[in-house]
């Protein structure tokens, strides 16, 4: 049995990799302040003696014996991170000089989830890890990505100075149950309009490109990624290179919702990437052969349920 934190263990993915590493036998303390993150969402962990919540900002230090950090705390959706950008910047970086002053002093392993958005509108494509990006510092976007990217460099010279036993994931666009309705992220949007009638507002001409990668498939990829040899530190791309238009994504969520909703065009935000395409080559060969186990109409199904019973509740 590990001691595992997971601090953003009350958010979206957090949530479900606490209950994954539960179900694996492990002792798990789920650290979050709520600001993204939601009781509810881990709610029926909370009767289980292997779990512990506790409701801390990884802005201030925190202490605690353990084998293993996740560190996924920070808000992830343009609507959340954009609401308060200082605070954004601060928990990507303040966040994790803290998780990783813990782990030197109790010689823990600890994973750092990183985003696609180090990448920003990518001049390549698709991206491997070793591109170094195409990102606004003083954009719209700017305290995501760049708090990403500086607790990206965080880890490496932690690693290269003192040691620590670091990964790094790279994690491009997840969806599943538990993405919050509001949260302003494209398919989430999409199938709530889909569900309550309403227009499905695409942005830009729709024809720009996102891949999408199903809840479990990123757990896994996380999980395995902790598992690897402490030589590799990666980062390491963790999505799903099925690449679909966002019009693509509209005309299926309303095909298989039944929805009479109408496609509306709205003007493109600042500093919208264009593309976005993982290459996972890396991820194949390091992570025991990890891929993407469940495509988009499977997962969207998954995801329509659990919104479907939402908002009915």
């Amino acid at each position: 049995m590990k001691r595992i934190l997971v601090t953003g263990g009350a958010g979206f993915i957090g949530s479900h990799l606490c209950e994954r590493l539960l179900a694996e036998g492990n002792e798990v303390t789920c650290l979050d302040n709520f600001f993204t993150g939601s009781k509810s969402k881990i709610i029926h962990l909370l009767g289980q003696p292997y779990f512990e919540l506790v409701r801390h900002d990884v802005t201030m230090p925190y202490y605690i014996e353990v084998d293993e950090v996740y560190n996924l705390a920070c808000p992830a959706s343009p609507v959340h991170y954009q609401y308060n950008a200082i605070k954004t910047i601060k928990t990507s970086v303040m966040g994790a000089i803290n998780m990783l002053g813990l782990a030197k002093r109790v010689k823990a392993k600890i994973l750092q989830a990183s985003t696609s958005e180090v990448y920003g509108d990518p001049e390549l494509h698709p991206q491997p890890e070793s591109y170094w990006g195409n990102v606004n510092p003083i954009g719209v976007r700017s305290c995501y990505d760049e708090g990403k990217r500086c607790a990206e460099s965080l880890f490496v010279n932690y690693h290269n100075q003192n040691g620590v036993r670091i990964k790094i994931v790279r994690i491009f666009n997840t969806y599943g149950p538990r993405m919050e309705p509001d949260d302003g992220r494209v398919v989430s949007n999409f199938i709530v309009q889909a569900l309550r009638g309403q227009d499905i507002t695409v942005f830009g001409n729709g024809l720009q490109t996102r891949s999408f990668q199903y809840v479990d498939d990123v757990v896994e990829g996380m999980i395995r990624m902790m598992n690897t040899d402490d030589s590799f530190t990666g980062p390491v791309n963790i999505g799903n290179p099925n690449e679909f238009t966002i019009m693509e994504l509209a005309q299926k969520i309303i095909d298989l919702t039944g929805s009479k909703s109408k496609i509306v065009f709205e003007p493109l935000p600042v500093d919208d990437p264009i593309q976005r395409q993982p290459d996972i080559s890396l991820a194949m060969e390091k992570l025991a052969g990890w891929q993407p186990e469940v495509q988009l109409d499977e997962g969207l199904k998954k995801t329509i349920a659990y919104f479907d019973n939402l908002l009915k509740s």
